[in-house]
């Protein structure tokens, strides 16, 4: 009789430490977005994400996702600026198409696949696009790793290539910021991964 194939041991159990750190980093991040919805850095939002954040976690806690990265500062402040850049960019561009007489923008939705394919990634890349106008997250396969986007303002196919490494640079910056090595060789060794449509411009 064949022996049956060494299977993979399982996933070992988080340590204290490592729970504890995942737990920072959720709240931190939900606090983060929470301070982004309502649009004003003040006590009263932080603390309020801080009570929300608790609750969430508390009702619905999370799968035990290790956190096999580490926070790198000056990538992390990177991050931050070109995404504040992006906010002010795109709300300037869909307030000029909410004022043009006459013109219908066009739209199509758009499937890219992550390089990195970990629910963090996944999570933080899926908000920071929900969170910048113009762009809208319709559906996330955590199988694949591919995010769906429903994108306004697009006119051809060159666009659409455009947006789409614009996701890929996103998702760059993001592991630059809190991934761990071998997230980030991933993310230089990987290419980019080829256009795929649900359909043209409309």
């Amino acid at each position: 009789m064949t022996p049956a194939p060494p299977t993979d041991p399982p996933n070992p159990p988080l340590t204290r430490t490592a729970r504890r750190r995942n737990r920072i980093v959720a709240v931190t991040c939900l606090v983060v977005v929470w301070v982004l919805l309502w649009g004003t850095l003040s006590w009263a939002n932080v603390i309020s994400g801080l009570v929300v954040a608790a609750v969430l976690l508390a009702v619905f806690p999370l799968p035990p996702v290790t956190f096999a990265g580490r926070i790198h500062p000056l990538p992390l402040l990177r991050f931050a600026l070109r995404f504040l850049l992006d906010l002010v960019v795109a709300s300037a561009q869909i307030a000029w198409l909410a004022l043009r007489v006459g013109h219908t923008p066009r739209s199509a939705i758009i499937a890219v696949q992550l390089r990195v394919n970990t629910d963090l990634n996944l999570t933080l890349t899926a908000e920071a696009l929900s969170l910048v106008p113009g762009s809208l997250i319709l559906e996330a396969d955590r199988s694949t790793g591919t995010l769906f986007i429903h994108v306004i303002n697009v006119d051809s196919l060159a666009e659409v290539e455009q947006f789409r490494r614009g996701v890929l640079e996103l998702e760059a910056r993001i592991i630059a910021a809190i991934g761990s090595a071998d997230e980030q060789r991933r993310v230089r060794e990987g290419a980019y991964p080829p256009a795929d449509l649900e359909g043209a411009p409309t």
